[in-house]
């Protein structure tokens, strides 16, 4: 896919998979496909600024290692937004990958974890945000088993709770 000056690729993997959750960050945010990273696995260990766990990816030897994601394809202008609203600089960084989007390859940026602690869970809400997007672009349906046998806790504030589930779209 021949790269446009005006975008970038991110791949999304945790709760951005969910489109309506990426738009309401970056508007702009246009499916490409779904994406496989190869020779990594998914991760529950970034340290949250509300004290949970949220999705990370790390490099594994681990045979068939892959992390299911989907690719947006988001203005250039919309790049701060997003990089505010993932932490970046604060819990996370970014790289560029090399990806597999609809069997075709495809070099894309994802944020990554710094700040990581093994002993945390997600909140129920965020696993939600996970799982909805997960469904939405029908990830494979092992890969979604997995997700949903992800141990995860209440928020202590009910009303972001409240709030975050209201943006996770109900099936």
């Amino acid at each position: 896919m021949p790269a446009n000056p005006l975008t970038f690729f991110n791949f999304a993997y945790g709760s951005n998979m969910s489109s309506a959750r990426l738009r309401e960050r970056v508007p702009s945010a246009r499916v490409i496909g779904r994406a496989v990273l190869t020779g990594h696995q998914l991760v529950w260990h970034k340290v949250s600024k509300d004290g949970s766990g949220k999705c990370d990816v790390v490099a594994t030897d681990a045979p068939r290692a892959v992390v299911h994601g989907v690719v947006y394809a988001i203005d250039q202008c919309q790049k701060a937004a997003l990089d505010r609203a993932e932490g970046l600089g604060n819990g996370y960084s970014e790289r560029r990958v090399d990806l597999e989007v609809n069997g075709e390859p495809l070099v894309a940026t994802l944020y990554y974890a710094t700040r990581t602690d093994s002993t945390l869970k997600p909140y129920s809400w965020y696993k939600a945000h996970v799982l909805a997007g997960a469904r939405e672009h029908d990830l494979p349906a092992t890969y979604r088993a997995a997700i949903e046998a992800i141990e995860a806790t209440q928020d202590p504030d009910a009303s972001r709770h409240t709030a975050q589930m209201k943006l996770v779209p109900q099936t």
